[in-house]
């Protein structure tokens, strides 16, 4: 049976895109650090006939990324595809007020962790057809004057970062991983998502980053797709 590794678990895209895959036969492992959320989210997807476990784990250490992968892979054995959606929420806002120390830390999910998860599932990923990593992102990191005017005015310099850098991440893994015919996509959000706790009343659905995913997946003809909430057009 195909199996889904959720990074980041979440009520917004993560919970309707495992939704998603699950109604095509995947099982599901839901990975976060609050046990409440992972325990709603279990007993949501439980309540459709979903085979779904839970795990907790801290996306900034690697030692326990490795761990929880061992974890998974003894459960519920080969893991065919994996969405992250973890980011490093907050921290830096002003990197100009900002110890370059500091700073390096806004890359310790986005870009350390995303690549230990990489590096921990790859022989997995090999192994399984139509294995897949998909990635979920945010449009501050994108390359234009408009992210980066929004990046001062929000006072998310950190965040507009780890975008930036998971998005590149995304690019290299993508052209380092075609010749095992592995795929790699990202979904980039301009605008707040429902179901999480900065929707506006025009947020984007998750059953619409789901079947984005989902056919990613299935075409892997692209690499990046961009969402964008109709007022943040």
């Amino acid at each position: 049976m195909s199996v889904l590794v959720v990074f980041g678990y979440g009520p917004g895209i993560s919970h309707g895109t495992a939704a998603r895959f699950a109604r095509d036969g995947y099982s599901l492992a839901l990975i976060g650090r609050e046990a409440d959320r992972l325990a709603d989210g279990v007993a949501r997807l439980k309540a459709g006939g979903v085979d779904v476990r839970a795990y907790r784990c801290d996306a900034t250490d690697p030692a326990m990324i490795r761990s929880t992968i061992a974890t998974i892979k003894a459960d519920l054995g080969t893991i065919s595809v994996v969405l992250w959606t973890a980011f490093r929420n907050g921290g830096v806002t002003n990197v100009l007020a900002s110890r370059p120390e500091d700073v390096e830390r806004v890359f310790d999910i986005g870009v350390r962790g995303l690549l230990t998860c990489v590096q921990e599932v790859l022989e997995d990923l090999k192994s399984i057809p139509g294995s897949a990593i998909l990635v979920a992102n945010g449009a501050l990191g994108e390359h234009t004057s408009q992210a980066d005017t929004f990046s001062k005015r929000l006072d998310v310099d950190g965040v507009s970062l780890e975008n930036a850098a998971k998005s590149k991440l995304v690019g290299i893994l993508a052209e380092r991983l075609r010749e095992f015919d592995i795929y790699v996509g990202e979904v980039t959000i301009a605008g707040s998502v429902k179901g999480t706790a900065t929707a506006t009343p025009t947020a984007i659905d998750p059953a619409e980053i789901a079947e984005t995913f989902s056919s990613l997946v299935k075409d892997r003809d692209r690499t990046r797709v961009r969402i964008t909430e109709p007022a943040s057009a």
